[in-house]
């Protein structure tokens, strides 16, 4: 285990998991205390690079295909592009809901979203963090599955630079531009221009 973590494997075996974009093996693992989903294509244990996404959970977006954010969109092009790879992993990441705000707290920070503001300074009116996401979690279970070289799919410099302090080694960034839309485009502009994302607009 990469950072200390305590990182389980539940007792279930992995099993077959087919979706629209391709087929899976999944498996539940638990990082303290929290269940997240991990999905791999191919054998990705050794020293082969593997083609990673990690993707945090997105109720609004992944589930109700919400155009307040890009996150639906990301998922099925990560799903497709790991499916497609010789080897690959998909971690979904569960509790960090609205940037790791919490539900609640993100459908509040859309009210003051429709009253002008943008995510950033919406998040700082409540006193809450502009990102309170980690990675570490994420580390570990690639570790645990013995992955040590990554092609990360990412448009965000803080999940690169994160992971990058790790055991692992980030050999490639790839970017995970998907089109944009009127109601995204605003999002959008928020993270390039102030969060830094790479993103071709």
């Amino acid at each position: 285990m990469a950072l200390g973590f305590s990182v389980e494997m539940n007792s279930a075996p992995w099993v077959r998991l087919p979706t629209l974009h391709g087929e899976f093996s999944a498996r539940v693992f638990t990082v303290d205390g929290v269940e997240h989903l991990v999905l791999t294509h191919g054998e990705v244990a050794g020293d082969t690079p593997v083609l990673v996404r990690v993707h945090s959970e997105c109720l609004t977006g992944d589930v109700f295909s919400s155009r307040r954010c890009d996150c639906g969109p990301q998922l099925d092009l990560a799903l497709r592009k790991v499916a497609a790879a010789e080897r690959g992993v998909l971690i979904y990441l569960r509790g960090q809901e609205g940037r790791g705000i919490g539900l609640g707290a993100k459908l509040a920070a859309y009210a003051l979203q429709e009253k002008g503001l943008d995510t950033v300074d919406a998040n700082i009116h409540l006193g809450l963090p502009i990102d309170a996401r980690g990675y570490d979690a994420a580390v570990d279970i690639l570790c645990a599955l013995g992955v040590s070289r990554v092609q990360l799919l990412t448009n965000n410099p803080d999940k690169l630079r994160q992971m990058s302090r790790s055991p692992l080694e980030i050999i490639e960034r790839i970017p995970l531009q998907v089109p944009v839309h009127e109601d995204t485009r605003a999002y959008l502009e928020t993270k390039r221009q102030r969060l830094g994302h790479w993103l071709e607009l």
